[in-house]
This record gives structure tokens, C-alpha cells and sequence, in this order.
């Protein structure tokens, strides 16, 4: 579940980034206040923690992988 959760939050991040670079528009600093916002803030501290999180699924064995 928690695997789950944190490619979630990089699918968010990377959209997030993909229309920083395209269009120059930050959702997650528009949708919670700008980029000082407390909110803001938690939002892109999760989505790094998770590409930290997600790194550990490079050494998972595979066949966990796949039950879950």
C-alpha cells in the first residue's frame, strides 16, 4: 500500500514538473497558496520523500513485486 501511495505522489510531482517546464505554471503553488505556502510546502516535501521511498523498489526481488 505504501509503494502505492508514493508512485501516486511522483505521478503528481511529475506532472507537477512537466507543466513547471512547459508552461512555467506550478499546480501544486497555485492550488495551495504559492511556493512559501504551508500546504505547498508538506506537498513537495511528500513527493520527495516518496522518490525516496521508491528508490527501494530498484532492490526489492521481483517476485514481491508482483503479489502486490
Amino acid at each position: 500500500m505504501l509503494d502505492r501511495i508514493a508512485l501516486i505522489l511522483l505521478i503528481i510531482g511529475g506532472i507537477n514538473w512537466g507543466l513547471v517546464g512547459i508552461f512555467q505554471f506550478d499546480l501544486v503553488a497555485w492550488a495551495f497558496g504559492g511556493t512559501a505556502g504551508i500546504i505547498s510546502r508538506i506537498v513537495y516535501v511528500l513527493v520527495a520523500l516518496s522518490a525516496i521511498w521508491c528508490v527501494s523498489l530498484f532492490f526489492k526481488n521481483n517476485s514481491m513485486v508482483e503479489q502486490n
